[in-house]
């Protein structure tokens, strides 16, 4: 028993630490602001602002996720990470346009998931095998089809979906996306969300998986993935569990609002 206490102590610490690092790249937001873009990037200068889109939709912070997509627009080196990373904040900005009228002043979730797709359509077409980036079109796609209930919409993720599964089956950001979009599409659209449960419980595994062994680029995906599992089994009646699940999200995301509203509610009875 001690030593099970003591590794339940050690996963803990590493998943506050990791929190910690989503802190300390919001605060270093201001200052990496000002570097230039206009040599090719490095995989380190992706991976800081992976980190602040993160802290940016935590936190719904629309305007610094506005401010983020000035910042990739300026990069030059047009490598398929540059419209990876285009498509993820227009994709973070869409979800909190979804969130509700004025989340996201001067655009629809719909318009910003269209946005999303087209950068997304750019890179797929110069790298068609870049798992990854089917994989966020198809998440693109799906909160498009969601938010202006478009077929062709849902058809396309999933037929992104299904070619990033055949790619990369393990990837615990495919399999999320999956996930996601059974628990959010419609029935007519192909969604599931009986089907959505044993999938995110897979990509929960899978990034815990991912998360024991070298970070990886793209990285984001973990916190969201417990929240919505979380969701999922509030949606089961299962209390209990959600709130298992939060707890994960929340050492991972400690400012992750979705995640502390959805907890309070849990609490609350």
């Amino acid at each position: 028993m001690p030593g099970k206490l003591a590794r339940t102590h050690g996963r803990r610490r590493g998943l506050r630490l990791h929190g910690c690092a989503l802190c300390a790249a919001a605060l270093a937001a201001a200052a990496l602001a000002s570097v230039s873009f206009s040599a090719p990037r490095a995989e380190v200068s992706w991976r800081d602002l992976e980190g602040r889109i993160q802290y940016s939709y935590y936190t719904e912070d629309a305007p610094a996720l506005r401010s983020l997509a000035e910042t990739v627009a300026l990069d030059e080196s047009r490598d398929r990470l540059h419209g990876y990373y285009a498509g993820l904040v227009a994709w973070r900005l869409a979800q909190l346009a979804a969130q509700g009228p004025g989340a996201v002043r001067g655009a629809s979730a719909a318009h910003l998931a269209r946005r999303c797709v087209g950068e997304l359509d750019a890179t797929l077409a110069a790298a068609t095998d870049f798992a990854e980036g089917l994989a966020l079109r198809a998440a693109c796609l799906a909160t498009e089809a969601d938010t202006a209930h478009a077929g062709h919409a849902a058809r396309g993720a999933r037929r992104d979906i299904g070619r990033a599964l055949r790619l990369a089956a393990r990837n615990p950001r495919v399999l999320l996306i999956d996930a996601m979009s059974d628990y959010q599409l419609a029935p007519e659209g192909g969604g599931d969300k009986e089907r959505a449960l044993a999938k995110l419980r897979q990509a929960v595994a899978a990034f815990e998986l991912e998360r024991a062994g070298t970070e990886q680029l793209p990285g984001w995906g973990a916190a969201e993935a417990y929240l919505l599992l979380a969701r999922d089994l509030l949606d089961h009646g299962e209390a209990l569990g959600a709130r298992d699940a939060l707890e994960h999200a929340l050492l991972i995301a400690p400012d992750y609002a979705q995640a502390r509203r959805l907890m309070a509610q849990i609490l609350s009875g």
